[in-house]
């Protein structure tokens, strides 16, 4: 799943006539950079949730066809990053999923970080499996971090006044079972996390190159210098 239903108003002034998965990036719209990753990793089939300028976001991912889109509508009312995946998950199905957040995007290291997460998800022991970046040196984040993460993997959610050494940086393998007794309608799923750190069963994976959060019109520039930089 690929969430991209969101309001982007940090993104202003762009998303006041575009949804902010729309926002190009290397000449290419956010959205498609991640999508372009899901097919790399070899998934046939993603869900996209759209409410905001959805005509416009469902235009554009009609011309794909690797990975073949199902759309999610929230049209009628956004549900928030939890209550988009509840909502989905009769199209997403009873097996563990990718699910990638629509503005992150990273340079990868040697072998793919998708690729990583898949090799390293075990839905005996985990619930999720996130992708984490250092909070230190990651293009457009400027937090006190989400996580901390013992030897094993297991992750910390960062206390109130800590300033934590990684952040989720947008890509996860989930299992429903982590939306099991889940609330109904728009909530956020950093309270799914939080429950799953609780019981043991949230994990982190750090990742193999460089993240980039592109979040603001001022972070587009820096993201764009990076990739230059990876591929030059």
């Amino acid at each position: 799943m690929v969430l991209s239903a969101g309001l982007g108003t940090r993104m202003r002034p762009l998303t006041e006539r575009m949804p902010k998965p729309m926002v190009e990036v290397g000449g290419k719209p956010l959205i498609d950079h991640v999508l372009d990753r899901l097919a790399e990793a070899g998934v046939e089939r993603a869900v996209v949730n759209v409410h905001h300028f959805a005509d416009q976001l469902e235009r554009h991912l009609a011309a794909r066809t690797k990975p073949q889109i199902d759309i999610s509508d929230e049209r009628g009312l956004l549900l928030g990053t939890g209550g988009a995946v509840v909502k989905a998950l009769p199209l997403i199905g009873e097996a563990p999923f990718f699910h990638v957040n629509s503005d992150s995007i990273w340079v990868d290291g040697v072998k793919p970080n998708l690729a990583r997460l898949a090799e390293n998800f075990d839905a005996a022991a985990m619930d999720a499996l996130l992708l984490v970046a250092p909070a230190t040196g990651s293009i457009g984040y400027a937090g006190r971090g989400d996580f901390a993460m013992a030897g094993d993997g297991r992750l910390r959610r960062r206390a109130e006044r800590e300033v934590a050494p990684f952040v989720f940086a947008g890509a996860a393998i989930l299992s429903p079972a982590l939306f099991t007794d889940a609330p109904q309608g728009e909530f956020s799923l950093t309270d799914l996390f939080t429950r799953a750190a609780d019981a043991g069963r949230l994990y982190g994976l750090r990742l193999e190159g460089l993240w980039m959060h592109v979040g603001t019109p001022d972070a587009i520039a820096l993201a764009e210098n990076a990739i230059r930089a990876s591929t030059a």
